[in-house]
């Protein structure tokens, strides 16, 4: 039955939920902030893992607890099963974090096919409920050249694609081989700064937002599917 206000007659009154302010408040855990790392190069000096190693070290010293997942032999998504080990491994890495941040290289003007395979094997689960639906996402990106956004822009789209909260602010560095010195680490600059920048507000998103993914992502048009879904089931004439 759809129940109707005047106003809005195409309206399901009962499906539509008004917020409170008590309930969007933010949930207090007892462990730190859980941040799952990716990065987009499997070579030996890849600047998007140096990348990604100062960004972990940064939300380490915040009171952030960091993972990073290092692609090297995951296969591509319809190369294996999901029982891989390098799957599963990652599988398991999404369910434990809390939020990500995604760095890739920028080659031929897109994101690496590395960094999007592994996007590519985040489960679809529960119907369209993502693995990833609801936490939170910062994005960088490397360049070989000058300072460039069409990683970070791709991977924003995408981003909204598996329903995460993903940050306004963003880094992308660009001449990288620039900017590591000898021993991986990366030298004071305004581009360093930014990476700051970036993972302060990721770790602040993250307090807030965390432990209400289901109230954040709970949407109006589901819920009537689901009650139009639950309606038929419920008066079925025969089984």
């Amino acid at each position: 039955m759809n129940i109707s206000d005047p106003s809005l007659p195409n309206l399901n009154i009962e499906q539509l939920q008004k917020p409170s302010f008590n309930e969007i408040q933010a949930v207090k855990r007892d462990h730190p902030p859980r941040i799952l790392l990716l990065y987009g190069s499997n070579r030996e000096r890849s600047y998007s893992r140096l990348a990604v190693l100062e960004a972990g070290r940064i939300l380490q010293y915040l009171g952030a607890e960091v993972k990073i997942f290092h692609p090297k032999g995951l296969p591509l998504p319809e190369d294996a099963e999901t029982d891989h080990p390098k799957v599963t491994e990652l599988h398991e890495l999404l369910r434990w974090s809390e939020g990500s941040v995604w760095c890739s290289p920028e080659r031929h003007g897109a994101m690496s096919s590395i960094l999007k395979s592994q996007i590519d094997w985040i489960p679809l689960a529960n119907g369209a409920i993502r693995a990833t639906q609801g936490k939170t996402l910062a994005l960088m990106q490397v360049s070989g050249g000058s300072q460039s956004f069409n990683s970070v822009n791709q991977m924003r789209i995408l981003g909204r694609w598996m329903r995460m909260i993903t940050i306004p602010n963003q880094s992308s560095i660009p001449k990288a081989f620039l900017e590591f010195d000898e021993d991986g680490r990366m030298k004071p600059s305004a581009y360093y700064n930014r990476i700051v920048d970036v993972m302060e507000e990721l770790f602040k998103f993250t307090l807030l937002t965390r432990g209400q993914s289901d109230y954040f992502t709970d949407r109006y048009s589901e819920r009537c599917e689901s009650a139009e879904e639950l309606s038929k089931r419920v008066n079925q004439r025969s089984l």
